[in-house]
């Protein structure tokens, strides 16, 4: 075989396939069509390889439309989150790059997928029911919401316009996009658009989205997004602004939540909102921006009023004020509202919600532990009076919440560390340490000196928040995920002073079955550090080698070639 066959053969074998990059940004794309005999119906599904599940396609089906009274003429956009059935395969390796390197709260979740709906009602005569309903839905592993909305508006319009082979054009101009990449700028080129936005990373500022930059793009001329991801905070939290720090506590503790919204655009950028209220922490309960009586999940969640699970639902169907009147907290919004004039909606006790007659506000049985800040409500409120831009409302607000989470992380993460044990005490030739128990009242003890006072201006009951907090979904996955990553730190820690060791030394009178142990070990070591479970720099792992060489030779030959090819 020629050398340049021989070299395009080579190629070949590590070419994309069809449909991969795709996959790391969309896993397909769904038109739902509402049929006045059997009801919605999935028209399409694109790429046509993917398959669905049932209980996914009838999720689908119901997400698709809005579930209310409001009639929603015209066209609609908002997001839902569904639970993928089991069985299905993980992420795509681009995706799991991705993982490692982006904010937490942005990580592509294996186990749901985040839904983009754009719902078309408008009067067609010639329909039997007298409308045309139909809806584009963009299914991803990714919560960008402002990139998919974008998109899908992008593609539904298109749709609607052309038919189906817009859907093909579209999906097919996705399948060139680069695979996303924190910190990269990026340029996504869709039906004759170019949509320019970056991918944020761990250091991303988490207050002032950039517009990307210094990125040369041909004719025609991009459409800049700020951000993938950014909603407006304050144009969520406006008709309940005066009970922002108390929401914020609901959250940060994972208390149920019911958001019941006259529409699913208003539900779901408000479920969205509060999931976010708490960056850099991450939210882990579970949570739908738009939830539907027909929801595979609907019995699991409503089964109990009295005790409900962690969770944030969003609703537009009056059957829930009635269904889930027994909530602990309950979000009342009202029809969309000027952010010229924020409410002041009192906070009234869960017990007196009643069914359908219910006005704006939070209802709740919750006291809070933290008093408000009233300076930054009377900011707000003074910003909108000098009709200030709703983006820098947002900012503004965005800020302080952001201040209020670290103020409340940052003695924990010090707690932390303090956990960890003295690199002095980690010896090459032993197993790495592990990290001390996490204390809560040792912690609480460090509170007096270190606690959040020393950033925030709040004043309240800290400590009962901490206890709350403790109890928490959202601690449990903080404090496993900082436990790990401690633990991989002092491995690392001991793999280094290894490599510095002069294993020749360490080798004179030991047994022959405790050197073949620590050649297994350093040889494991290195494997996991191919794969980035093991964060180790290239010098170490280069040295780690040489110490392994040095080793290996010492035993007898036939051993040594049995070591070599293990």
């Amino acid at each position: 075989m020629a050398e340049g066959a021989k070299e395009e053969e080579a190629q070949g074998l590590y070419a994309v396939l069809p449909w991969d990059k795709f996959s790391n940004w969309l896993h397909c794309v769904c038109v739902v069509t509402f049929d006045l005999e059997i009801g919605q119906t999935l028209e399409l599904v694109y790429p046509t390889h993917i398959r669905l599940s049932e209980q996914e396609k009838t999720n689908i089906c119901y997400l698709a439309f809005p579930d209310s009274n409001s009639g929603c003429m015209g066209d609609t956009q908002f997001h839902v989150r569904i639970r993928q059935s089991p069985g299905r395969q993980g992420l795509a390796p681009d995706l799991g790059v991705y993982n490692s390197k982006c904010p937490v709260h942005l990580k592509a979740d294996p186990g749901y997928f985040h839904g983009y709906v754009y719902f078309r009602q408008i009067k067609d005569k010639t329909i039997p029911r007298g409308y045309f309903q139909k809806s584009v839905v963009l299914l991803s592993r990714l919560p960008f919401i402002s990139l998919f909305h974008k998109v899908a508006h992008r593609m539904a319009n298109e749709f609607f316009e052309r038919g189906e082979t817009s859907i093909e054009a579209a999906c097919h101009d996705v399948d060139q996009w680069a695979p996303p990449l924190p910190g990269e700028q990026v340029s996504l080129p869709l039906l004759g658009e170019i949509l320019q936005t970056q991918i944020p990373c761990k250091s991303s500022s988490l207050t002032s989205p950039g517009s990307p930059s210094k990125c040369v793009v041909q004719a025609p001329s991009p459409t800049v997004l700020p951000s993938v991801h950014d909603v407006n905070l304050y144009k969520s939290f406006c008709p309940v602004l005066s009970h922002v720090h108390l929401l914020w506590e609901l959250v940060l503790t994972a208390e149920p939540i019911i958001v019941m919204a006259p529409s699913p655009t208003v539900c779901s950028e408000m479920v969205y909102s509060l999931v976010t209220m708490i960056v850099p922490l991450l939210y882990c309960a579970d949570y739908r921006p738009f939830f539907t009586i027909h929801d595979s999940e609907f019995k699991e969640y409503t089964a109990n009023a009295h005790a409900p699970p962690s969770v944030i639902l969003g609703v537009t169907n009056p059957f829930f004020a009635k269904t889930l009147q027994n909530w602990p907290h309950i979000i009342r919004l009202g029809e969309t509202q000027s952010l010229a004039t924020p409410q002041k909606h009192k906070l009234k006790k869960a017990s007196n919600l009643k069914m359908l007659d219910s006005k704006p506000g939070v209802y709740t049985y919750y006291k809070s532990f933290l008093q408000k800040d009233k300076n930054i409500i009377k900011k707000l409120i003074k910003g909108t009076q000098m009709k200030r831009p709703c983006e820098v409302q947002n900012a503004l607000l965005r800020r302080h919440l952001l201040e209020l989470t670290q103020s409340f992380m940052i003695p924990l993460e010090r707690y932390m560390a303090s956990l960890m044990p003295l690199q002095k005490n980690i010896s090459p030739y032993k197993a790495a340490p592990i990290p001390k128990p996490f204390n809560p009242d040792d912690f609480i003890a460090t509170l007096e000196t270190s606690g959040p006072q020393l950033t925030s201006g709040i004043k309240g009951d800290w400590v009962g928040l901490y206890r709350k907090f403790f109890r928490s979904c959202n601690f449990s996955a903080w404090y496993n995920a900082r436990y790990h990553e401690v633990s991989l730190k002092l491995q690392t820690l001991q793999l280094q002073a290894l490599s510095d060791a002069d294993l020749k030394v360490w080798v004179q009178g030991k047994k022959e079955v405790e050197v073949v142990d620590m050649v297994l070990q350093i040889k494991h070591k290195i494997e996991q550090s191919q794969s980035e479970e093991l964060p180790l720099s290239g010098v170490t792992k280069e040295q780690l080698q040489k110490r392994l060489d040095d080793i290996i030779f010492t035993l007898p030959e036939d051993l040594r070639a049995v070591l070599k090819n293990c």
